[in-house]
């Protein structure tokens, strides 16, 4: 499997000659959604969510179909029937080639003043796994763990005590638009040498192989 960083939360798996994207928002390149057979979105927030985005993947590919949560599902459906499915914890299905499981419920609290949301984590072939804007430890192991390094939600220390919870083979950092080159390397050292495992981030465009 090929995983490629798209800009903030938005990531791209290619395997076999098909392409699922999740979680293409407003910080992410205009065309991150484009040429996806399939599509997952964690939630509804603008970050991670951008309808207009997710309405040029569908119109130019014509197959092409998503998976989300009801909050989303309801401001895409009715546009294109029978192509936005809604999913909820502990669903399980089979898209594009892709294996998903589908793992957690609600968005990180950000506030007590802020009422949550719901947030659905995915897991893709059991083995990489995108938790949105949650710090979801799912029922099984993880073997590369896609990490939400910086958020209005987080603080470093829950983000390292996350990667020792879930104790993946390897993490990569995405939710990174608020991230400064300037502190960059402070989350690296510190998550790097305490969150034990390999840990490491991908400029925008780049890819690993899985």
């Amino acid at each position: 499997m090929k995983l490629t960083k798209k800009s903030h939360a938005c990531v791209r798996l290619e395997k076999g000659g098909r392409t699922l994207v999740l979680d293409p928002g407003m910080f992410t390149e205009e065309d991150a959604a484009l040429g996806a057979d399939a599509l997952l979105v964690t939630h509804e927030h603008p970050d991670h969510f951008d309808e207009g985005r997710l309405r040029a993947a569908l119109e130019a590919n014509p197959a092409a179909e998503i998976w989300t949560l009801r909050s989303v599902a309801e401001q895409l459906s009715a546009a294109f029937p029978g192509r936005v499915h809604t999913v909820g914890h502990g669903d399980a299905f089979t898209v594009a080639g892709f294996d998903v499981q589908v793992h957690g419920e609600l968005h990180a609290v950000i506030h007590p003043d802020i009422p949550r949301i719901t947030n659905v984590g995915f897991l893709v072939d059991g083995a990489v796994f995108h938790p949105g804007d949650a710090l979801t430890v799912p029922d099984r192991p993880v073997d590369t763990l896609l990490l939400p390094v910086m958020a209005p939600w987080n603080k470093i220390s829950e983000v390292i005590d996350y990667v020792r919870e879930v104790k993946p083979r390897r993490a990569y950092d995405i939710h990174d638009a608020l991230l400064t080159d300037l502190a960059r390397p402070i989350y690296d050292r510190q998550i790097g040498a305490l969150g034990g495992t390999d840990h490491s981030h991908l400029a925008p465009g780049a890819s690993a192989e899985l």
